[in-house]
């Protein structure tokens, strides 16, 4: 068998795309599946933050921990976050604060926007950044299935197929 390869017309440009390959589909959607399992769940809490919107409360900062990146330092802050209805206070991570920003020891307004792990200072946080980014890129490694899927349905249609099919 040989496969038949479409052109475009003379003078019309570039031969039409191809159909992705089945090897191609499974791993892209793998991949988007994968990032879209760990990203989804974040999507409400992060938006949350990012408006200050949750739970008021103070956070007593205890002890800061740091890891140093080429050209950055990321810094957690591990204390205690009491809400201010008079909640149990719980052991959690102020999100973004850097390591001049408290001191142990010291209280500061925090809000809880549901997250176990961390609370976030009043003024919101930027994390919904690097989550977008994340969670596009789960939807855009959906495309070489949408494409497979749309050459396929073309093929049934009786539209010439758009990849390297054998002819017959």
């Amino acid at each position: 068998m040989t496969a038949v390869r479409e052109r475009a017309p003379a003078g019309r440009g570039a031969p039409s795309r191809r159909v992705p390959s089945g090897f191609t589909v499974t791993v892209a959607t793998v991949a988007a599946f994968v990032l879209l399992f760990y990203t989804v769940p974040n999507v409400e809490p992060v938006w949350r933050a990012a408006r200050g919107d949750g739970a008021p409360g103070a956070f007593t900062a205890a002890r800061v921990s740091c890891v140093s990146h080429p050209g950055h330092e990321a810094c957690s802050w591990y204390g205690t976050f009491t809400p201010a209805d008079g909640g149990a206070a719980r052991e959690t991570t102020m999100y973004g604060a850097g390591r001049g920003d408290l001191a142990a020891g010291e209280r500061v307004p925090a809000i809880d926007v549901g997250r176990a792990s961390r609370v976030y200072a009043p003024a919101g946080s930027h994390e919904w950044i690097p989550t977008g980014l994340v969670l596009l890129a789960g939807a855009a490694l959906l495309y070489p299935l949408a494409r497979r899927v749309s050459g396929r349905a073309r093929r049934r249609d009786g539209a010439p197929a758009r990849s390297g099919t054998p002819a017959g």
